[in-house]
């Protein structure tokens, strides 16, 4: 499963590098890679029960949280890193199903062309993500089956960690 998730990053990584939303030495934020475990397993019940009507939904909402996570890690850590469940926190505001449209509207505070720029971004990459998986031939409801679903919601809250950093100025360049 290792070498499946680190072809995740790669692809993920090179895709949005090609889009220039993510620079080429990739982040360390270690706040908001702590906060992965505990908004995992707040999210996985909703997004396995949305997953075979809406993979794609199921697979972009946790890059939505990871940027989030990465906005509210910039703006107020010390109120929000108290915050008990923030993936409840989130999906609360507006439900499950409308909680893209409320990270891009009340957390990020996109609109016009960026909302819907963002929208698309996020849309190719669940969907690359989710071709990934499906050719893995893994067998629906197994143990494996639901390590392969971590492994790629793992990689898309980091990728949208990642996005939301660059977003906000920070730039990884090699010091020298």
């Amino acid at each position: 499963m290792k070498q499946f998730e680190e072809q995740l990053q790669k692809d993920l990584h090179q895709f949005l590098l090609s889009m220039k939303e993510v620079d080429e030495r990739l982040p360390q934020c270690p706040d908001v890679e702590e906060k992965w475990e505990e908004i995992a397993q707040a999210y996985i019940p909703d997004g396995i029960r949305e997953f075979n009507d809406f993979p794609s939904a199921s697979l972009g909402w946790m890059m939505y949280i990871g940027m989030a996570v990465a906005k509210f890690w910039d703006a107020e850590w010390e109120i929000y890193s108290k915050i008990e469940n923030l993936y409840a926190y989130l999906r609360d505001k507006r439900g499950y199903d409308n909680m893209d449209e409320y990270i891009r509207e009340n957390v990020l505070l996109l609109s016009g062309v960026d909302y819907t720029v963002l929208e698309k971004v996020v849309g190719e990459c669940a969907s690359r993500v989710y071709n990934a998986l499906r050719h893995q031939h893994i067998e629906p409801g197994t143990k494996e089956a639901f390590h392969a679903y971590v492994a790629c919601l793992h990689q898309l809250y980091l990728a949208g960690a990642t996005m939301q950093l660059k977003r906000m100025g920070y730039r990884m360049t090699k010091m020298n």
